[in-house]
């Protein structure tokens, strides 16, 4: 059943937003030179490799770490890269990942390829199983400002506890929070 919700969600999602990713897209070409989307190597079930695309927030001579290893990370964001991840529009193309099958709506977020503990961490308690989401437990519990421990936490307590209602509760807070900006590291 979470299979059949997330491709109805994503084909949806697709329908309604297609126009303004186009729009996205159309603004990231027209303000910063180098491809419109960035294609992210990140850890999948079973910490299988898969290829996640974003919309591209940043320069493309912009370090492979997470955001928050950066010393400067504002310095390499496009014109219209702090908007884009302020209300996680910059996400939207992970959409495609949930068609393929390689991520779900819900699920903890997929590690980067180098994030060697999250990913560690992940494994030893068993997270490593799930699909990775767009959004998840840690999205609507502090997001980029949550150390690796907690957020694994978070995850952890999406494994034993999943549900179709606690899916609709994370994707209707998540939706709210974009709205927000709410813990979004630039």
């Amino acid at each position: 059943m979470k299979r059949l919700f997330d491709i109805t969600m994503s084909l949806l999602a697709f329908i309604v937003l297609g126009l303004p990713m186009l729009m996205v897209a159309l603004l990231i070409k027209l303000t910063s030179k180098g491809p419109v989307l960035y294609w992210s190597n990140r850890v999948g079930r079973d910490n299988a490799i898969f290829s996640m695309p974003k919309f591209r927030t940043m320069r493309t001579d912009t370090p492979a770490v997470a955001t928050h290893l950066m010393s400067d990370p504002d310095s390499y964001l496009i014109p219209i890269g702090k908007f884009l991840r302020r209300v996680s529009i910059d996400e939207l193309p992970q959409l495609w990942s949930i068609l393929k099958g390689d991520m779900s709506i819900v699920g903890p977020r997929p590690a980067l390829f180098n994030q060697d503990d999250l990913i560690a961490l992940r494994t030893k308690k068993g997270v490593h199983v799930l699909t990775p989401g767009l959004t998840g437990s840690a999205q609507i519990n502090g997001r980029d400002e949550l150390p690796i421990p907690v957020k694994v936490e978070f995850d952890e307590y999406y494994l034993m506890n999943q549900s179709f209602l606690f899916d609709l509760k994370i994707i209707f807070q998540t939706l709210f929070k974009a709205a927000k900006g709410d813990g979004v590291s630039h």
